[in-house]
């Protein structure tokens, strides 16, 4: 039997992450913010919440996010950068779930395959950038693409079946993405879903540190 932990399994994505691996036949664990008061900004809650589970889980999927924080939406022009859109986004997007990885290290097995796999965003490639905004989600995105990149040489060195990446899962039909569509091609979550596990159940130790989209290609840094 497969276990799976899902961080943020109250989510649009998370949730339908958390439905779909039980259609898949896996035993899945799922913590929120509003189930659990699981905060991924605060360490000692991410400490808290996974020092009470016994693992070994095969899959830890951080499907946690926000593109507003705190009333700062996604910023059009530089100058609408702020000090505190930055540092929050920092905390949501980066901090969070590289914190997660570091105090989920003693759930993962050493002698089998396991993946840590946290969502990403397109946005967040520097080398795809050609129209610039969202300063500080792009920013954020592009270091967790480092954190978890660099976190996936370190880990391979004790867990060498493990594979560390992120992932970017399109455009999602949820609260988080509803003012922002525009005219990009949405998915619903369910979709989305399976779309992000098939990648997942096809990813082998050779490409761990990776930045994969949903349908498995290679997002340029």
């Amino acid at each position: 039997m497969k276990h799976a932990l899902v961080i943020g399994a109250s989510g649009g994505i998370g949730s339908a992450i958390a439905a779909e691996l039980g259609n898949r036949g896996w035993t899945v664990t799922g913590l929120s913010r509003s189930k659990d008061g699981l905060d991924v900004t605060d360490e000692a809650s991410i400490e808290r919440a996974l020092s009470a589970l016994d693992g070994p889980f095969h899959l830890i999927f951080v499907a946690t996010g926000a593109l507003e924080i705190d009333g700062h939406e996604p910023e059009k022009a530089i100058a609408q950068v702020t000090p505190d859109a930055l540092m929050g986004q920092f905390k949501t997007n980066a901090i969070g779930p590289m914190l997660v990885l570091k105090h989920a290290l003693p759930l993962l097995p050493r002698d089998e395959q396991a993946i840590f796999a946290a969502l990403s965003a397109r946005v967040g490639s520097i080398g795809d950038n050609q129209i610039g905004g969202w300063h500080s989600y792009r920013t954020a995105k592009a270091a967790l693409n480092q954190l978890i990149h660099g976190a996936a040489i370190e880990l391979r060195r004790t867990h060498k079946q493990a594979i560390a990446v992120c992932l970017h899962p399109g455009t999602v039909e949820t609260p988080f993405t509803d003012k922002y569509a525009g005219r990009h091609k949405t998915v619903p979550a369910a979709e989305a879903a399976s779309n992000l596990l098939n990648v997942i159940e096809r990813l082998t130790p050779e490409q761990t540190g990776g930045f994969y989209d949903y349908a498995g290609k290679e997002i340029p840094w």
